[in-house]
């Protein structure tokens, strides 16, 4: 993949040149190969995003945000409130939504899933997403639709590329570079051409960063490079037909302050098509359909980014190589009647998981793969939308799936692993989903409401049955002794949008039965090892957001998040929920100039489950709260470039997240745990430019 990697950031940078040197003026040549009119950019800085509803979020990750914009999904999904991340260093933080971890969450990429192959999700879904080269981040917080998948009891996320026709024949451009603070260094590129009957699209980026410092100066091991190159073909033979293929690749390397090993390889394949007809015909509005196939071949060791530590329980270099292939397809019609609308379709998702691994430095090459696991769901949904009485709606939604898994496994999991007494056993479920949610205008002012309940049942993922070293007591193993995990919530909301006042909050109450919660046991000959159990739990919280736009182009905003969980069974704290966190704005634009200040507060969490919580982190004790200011600014040169700087952390405040790993042995941490700080102070500067 050397030669595309190459290719890939020549290409950049070349294209970054002649998109750069363009002008307002275009001469007869250069107007037939721009569409028309031309782009007028967006919002300077973005650093809260404000929802659609007081449920759902519909965001352009192209634009630039603060903090330095994204290197990954996970790291974008912070602007939204609710979301946070577990953090291990500089990149591929493990998203966190209202304190829901992992498959709680149904993270996709054009409709397609790629859940990594890490046992520890050190290539999480998002570890493989560049925000920027996404058109569209949708998010529905709760269980709140069925539409995309099984699960999803804490939400569904869906970074999407669109549909890119064409009425003439023209060129679109969208290039960004970025230098900041550490090294850090990223160029995109999104160049698609076409005519009235197809385009073709390329979409690619490189992006990287060097060890960072926190607020007290100290190295904090973390630097990174990733790379990711797409293209898709469309043919449209009509303004309401399309049919799309595409193909894409990745690679990547991190290094991760928290974790024994580092990635030396984060390798994506993908490949996927989809077709999409409206207005068919009769009560028929849509056929929608799409396939897909993405593999994830992931290497960590001990060698390629550090130097093995003699000290630890891995001396020797050593490497472990997983490879995970998922493919999958979707089929949904959807109907309209007066004031009815629903949804039917089908889906269907398998997935194989290998790994082989070996001491030495790149021995594990020469060694076989060995299968450990297999899966595969196939499900059924229907959503339906009923307007009536003016301004009232009902949205209600049903699934049923039919989840298999089967452990291929000769050898259990541990340290002292024996032979595997579940070899070969396959485990098959059931499992039901639904909502039913109530949607008002208030008549005579803009205000909207909702009231839904929702359920998912959501099958143990391959972390939860492979990864842990025991399951409950009495069980065999975690495969047999962990079963699917119920979740039935209540989510409320309201909305409020005026001409100079925004206004949204939701709220929610959960109750979780065998959820699935990690516990971590210190010290011994074994060192760490892990147990995972089926417990009762409550949850409940909420966020608000509020925008108020003063006169002479000044906006003032904020949100606050907070979340809340309980272990029934121990009648304490649920682990890894995240702090109440408030983010306040003040921000400047007369759309050529832009100004602003964020202020993120963190509220200090002192209600922990202490070495409990889930396959990437657990609760290391209370966390102390912290406040970091950052700055920021832009100019608009034109109608299609624009350039924006910042200054995050802006008083150099030494902090540290609540959801986050310890530090490890091989980079000098001691042995009881201690958080990784967060970066000081850095800055950046980001060239924008857009042409349509």
């Amino acid at each position: 993949m050397l030669y595309l990697r190459s290719a890939v950031v020549g290409a950049l940078v070349v294209a970054g040149v002649h998109v750069a040197a363009a002008q307002d003026d275009h001469s007869p040549a250069e107007q037939s190969l721009v569409e028309q009119p031309m782009a007028t950019l967006g919002h300077i800085v973005v650093t809260a995003a404000a929802p659609d509803s007081a449920l759902t979020f519909t965001i352009d990750p192209r634009l630039p945000r603060q903090p330095v914009p994204a290197s990954d999904g996970a790291d974008y999904l912070k602007t939204i409130a609710g979301f946070t991340a577990v953090r291990n260093g500089g990149t591929n933080g493990d998203p966190v939504l209202r304190g829901m971890f992992g498959s709680r969450l149904n993270l996709l990429t054009n409709d397609g899933s790629m859940p990594g192959a890490c046992p520890g999700r050190m290539d999480n879904t998002l570890s493989y997403v560049s925000p920027q080269t996404y058109d569209l981040l949708s998010v529905v917080k709760g269980p709140q639709t069925v539409l995309w998948g099984p699960g999803a009891s804490a939400g569904t996320v869906r970074f999407e590329r669109t549909p890119e026709p064409f009425e003439h024949a023209g060129l679109r451009a969208h290039a960004n570079v970025l230098s900041g603070s550490y090294d850090r260094n990223d160029q995109m590129l999104d160049l698609t051409a076409g005519a009235r009957y197809g385009y073709a699209r390329l979409t690619a980026n490189h992006s990287q960063a060097d060890d960072y410092e926190d607020g007290n100066g100290n190295v904090v091991p973390s630097r990174w490079k990733k790379w990711n190159a797409d293209v898709a073909f469309g043919w449209t033979p009509g303004e309401d037909t399309l049919l799309e293929f595409s193909i894409g690749g990745g690679d990547g390397e991190a290094r991760y302050a928290g974790r024994s090993m580092d990635g030396s390889q984060f390798e994506r394949n993908s490949y996927a098509v989809r077709f999409e007809r409206r207005n068919p015909g009769g009560l028929l509005t849509e056929v929608t359909a799409s396939a897909f196939l993405n593999d994830a071949d992931h290497v960590m060791d001990n060698y390629s980014l550090r130097d093995p530590n003699p000290m630890s329980s891995m001396p020797m270099p050593r490497a472990s190589n997983v490879d995970r292939r998922t493919y999958g397809g979707r089929v949904a019609t959807t109907w309209g009647l007066a004031n009815l609308d629903w949804t039917v379709g089908l889906d269907a998702q398998a997935s194989r998981h290998r790994r082989r691994s070996a001491t030495g430095r790149g021995m594990y090459a020469s060694l076989p793969w060995t299968t450990d696991a297999e899966f595969s769901n196939v499900g059924a949904f229907g959503e339906l939308t009923w307007r009536f009485a003016g301004k009232n709606r009902v949205i209600a939604g049903a699934r049923g799936d039919r989840a298999e898994v089967t452990d291929e496994r000769q050898i259990g999991a541990g340290m002292m692993a024996m032979p595997n007494p579940t070899a070969g056993v396959t485990r098959r479920e059931i499992l039901r989903g639904g909502f039913l949610r109530f949607e008002q205008d208030l008549n005579d002012m803009p205000v909207v409401w909702f009231a839904g309940i929702g359920h998912a049942e959501r099958m143990p993922d391959y972390w939860e049955l492979f990864s842990a070293d025991r399951g409950p007591a009495g069980a065999m193993n975690a495969f047999t002794g962990i079963g699917p995990e119920k979740t039935t919530q209540l989510d409320l909301g309201i909305q409020y949008r005026g001409e100079h006042l925004d206004a949204w909050a939701s709220a929610y109450a959960g109750r979780i039965d065998d959820y699935i919660l990690f516990s971590y046991m210190r010290g011994g000959m074994m060192g760490t090892t892990s147990r995972v159990d089926s417990i009762d739990a409550r949850t409940r919280g909420g966020e608000a957001g509020v925008e108020y736009r003063l006169r002479h182009h000044w906006t003032l905003g904020g949100t606050l998040a907070y979340a809340w969980g309980e272990n029934r069974d121990a009648n304490g704290a649920l682990a890894q929920m995240p702090p109440l966190e408030t983010r306040v704005s003040l921000a400047y634009d007369n759309a050529q100039w832009s100004f602003g200040a964020l202020l993120r507060a963190v509220d200090r969490q002192s209600r922990v489950a202490i070495d409990q919580g889930n396959v990437v982190g657990r609760d290391l004790g209370p966390a102390a709260g912290f406040v970091v200011v950052s700055l920021n600014g832009g100019y608009h040169l034109s109608s299609h470039v624009q350039i924006t700087a910042g200054i995050d952390n802006l008083l150099d405040r030494n902090y540290r997240e609540h959801l986050n790993l310890a530090g490890s042995a091989d980079f000098g941490y001691p042995a009881d745990p201690v958080r990784i700080a967060e970066p000081g102070r850095s800055a950046w500067v980001r060239m924008n430019l857009t042409f349509k």
